[in-house]
């Protein structure tokens, strides 16, 4: 095992022991079909939607756990819920989100194949960018459930959840286009879908967009 994939099993093994601390009880087989996810994710849900471990809970309507197929071979993982995902407790159902699903059914996937969820679980006030000790907080939720769906392969969208799995100083133009590994799971950062709605006019970012999402297709066998 490389230095960098031990480390990534060191930080899930520690966030993951803090979960257990929380009382989330789970058994995980790394390397291995989890038949325990559907379970593991379900008992996630329930600490989620209760959680107070940050400020964010204080100014929340609903916590947004994410939703999906437990087995799904692919996920999306985005900075945090907006006003309307907020309302309805669900990721990505706004206009972004409406935009997401168009480019999810156009990689030959529906909704419901893939999981969709944010690196913060709660709603920022005025959806600013979600504080360094607000990801902190939520880390080992995110974490958890990447071991529980265990999939082939997550697209971050946006510089937030990019730096959660590929730390750089680099915006997100440098990093979007090539895939970056998390331990086994092949990582594709692209843009968020809200920075393609605030410019919808501007049809290379839209391009751009596609072509990571047709590397995604071409790594999951879907062109």
């Amino acid at each position: 095992m490389g230095k960098k994939a031990k480390d990534v099993v060191d930080c899930l093994k520690d966030e993951l022991d803090y979960l257990s601390d929380l009382g989330v009880e789970f058994v995980f087989s790394a390397g291995k079909e989890n038949k325990d996810g559907p379970a593991v994710l379900r008992s996630l849900e329930e600490k989620i939607l209760s959680c107070t471990l940050c400020p964010l809970s204080a100014g929340r309507k609903n916590a947004v756990p994410g939703e999906g197929a437990s087995g799904a071979r692919l996920m999306f993982v985005g900075e945090g819920p907006g006003a309307e995902e907020d309302i309805q407790g669900r990721p990505f159902v706004g206009r972004a989100g409406q935009l997401l699903t168009k480019i999810i059914e156009a990689m030959k996937f529906r909704r419901d194949e893939v999981y969709i969820t944010n690196v913060v679980k709660c709603r920022p006030p005025s959806n600013r960018t979600p504080l360094r000790q607000e990801i902190g907080k939520c880390k080992p939720y995110l974490l958890a459930q990447i071991e529980a769906i265990q999939p082939e392969v997550i697209v971050t969208l946006g510089k937030v959840a990019t730096d959660f799995f590929v730390p750089s100083a680099a915006g997100m133009s440098l990093l979007r286009g090539n895939f970056h590994e998390f331990g086994k799971i092949q990582v594709m950062p692209t843009f968020h879908p809200s920075y393609l709605v605030r410019n919808e006019g501007d049809k290379t970012i839209r391009r751009l967009v596609w072509q990571d999402m047709q590397k995604v297709m071409v790594a999951l066998g879907k062109k």
